[in-house]
């Protein structure tokens, strides 16, 4: 097909198919995906609005099993600086969360064996308790399908358990890239794509808010970013109507500093700005049915994050007072809510402070 037809195709909002996608990342001007993906954009009814928020990545614990190889962040059990966050930290963290006008707490971290159900519902009630108003993002697929085998529960009964007791909203962490050929390159002890993909199905018939993600620019090749998209786009497809689903879609790309991916493998971050933009761009043209693509902004940087605004980004992410994950392997970008706003009215759009269900605040 050519590519006038798969931009007709494209803003007719019809689902291309990962082979057409190959076609438009591999053959297309970027400046003609830039400007295809801008008016998607607008047909998702964005207009000039740009969202951003203030939260704070907390990390449950250190301590994690998996021991991913893109990852610098976990460590055993028997590590000196192995920790599992204490209550004391977490209202001091919280606290100061508030104090600079915050009001979520995204909880990540490893998976621990020692740590169980009971420990995240007592942890989610207690800050329930403490701060009635406190939104809590937390956990992700990985530590569900894990909490899952270790209490012989389905998904559907952890996800439950875990609403019971405050969860607000899934993330989509542990994404990575959905193949199962880079997964057991790269992640082999975490979740498959078919269990990502299962929790996800099952937090999305619960109407649980969930987002999806894609940390790329490693092994996989451009097909399989494209096939990672066809899944996000066809799960979507699935929810029941009026429920949530995946409110948004995260890409940023790997960060090697000193990762075993790039020590013991030496697999480089194939991380550029022209493809970032491509990878925006395909993701507003492939997710007809996910209204809010967010531009990682953390791991990319004030340039190319401005940049995605014109290829059909609507978001900048979080102020996010605290991240440990990321940092641990080359990240050192910062920005505050007065920067955040900044740069969305220098790209030309306006500055909407909103929740992690992307409504206005």
């Amino acid at each position: 097909m050519s590519l006038t037809s798969l931009y007709r195709k494209s803003l007719d909002l019809l689902p291309l198919t990962a082979r057409e996608a190959v076609e438009l990342y591999t053959e297309a001007p970027l400046e003609e995906l830039m400007l295809t993906a801008d008016r998607i954009r607008l047909l998702h009814g964005h207009g000039k609005r740009v969202g951003w928020m203030i939260d704070r990545n907390v990390n449950v614990t250190n301590i994690c099993f998996s021991r991913c190889s893109f990852c610098n962040f976990c460590r055993t059990k028997n590590s000196p600086d192995a920790y599992t966050t204490s209550l004391d930290d977490y209202i001091n963290k919280t606290d100061e969360l508030i104090l600079l006008g915050g009001d979520q707490l995204l909880l990540q971290g490893g998976m621990n064996p020692d740590l169980g159900l009971r420990f995240y519902t007592d942890l989610f009630r207690t800050l329930k308790k403490l701060y009635p108003s406190l939104k809590l993002h937390a956990l992700g697929p990985p530590e569900i399908v894990f909490l899952a085998r270790k209490e012989k529960m389905s998904y559907s009964e952890i996800l439950g358990e875990l609403i019971n007791s405050g969860l607000d909203s899934l993330p989509g962490a542990g994404a990575e890239i959905l193949s199962d050929r880079v997964r057991k390159i790269v992640s082999p002890a975490k979740a498959t794509s078919s269990e990502w993909l299962q929790v996800m199905r099952e937090a999305h018939m619960l109407n649980l808010p969930t987002s999806a993600t894609m940390m790329y620019g490693h092994i996989e090749t451009v097909e399989e970013r494209m096939e990672h998209l066809v899944a996000l786009r066809s799960l979507q497809d699935e929810k029941p109507e009026e429920h949530y689903g995946f409110i948004a879609f995260i890409p940023w790309p790997f960060m090697d500093k000193g990762t075993r991916l790039l020590e013991r493998d030496g697999v480089k971050s194939r991380y550029t700005g022209p493809d970032y933009l491509r990878l925006i761009a395909l993701s507003r043209i492939m997710l007809t049915n996910i209204t809010n693509i967010q531009a990682s902004l953390l791991t990319v940087g004030r340039s190319v994050a401005m940049m995605s605004l014109q290829a059909g980004a609507n978001d900048l992410g979080s102020v996010m007072i605290e991240e440990n994950v990321v940092s641990s392997a080359g990240v050192t970008n910062r920005f505050n809510a007065g920067e955040i706003e900044s740069m969305i009215t220098e790209s030309g759009f306006t500055p909407v402070r909103r929740n992690q269900k992307y409504e206005p605040v």
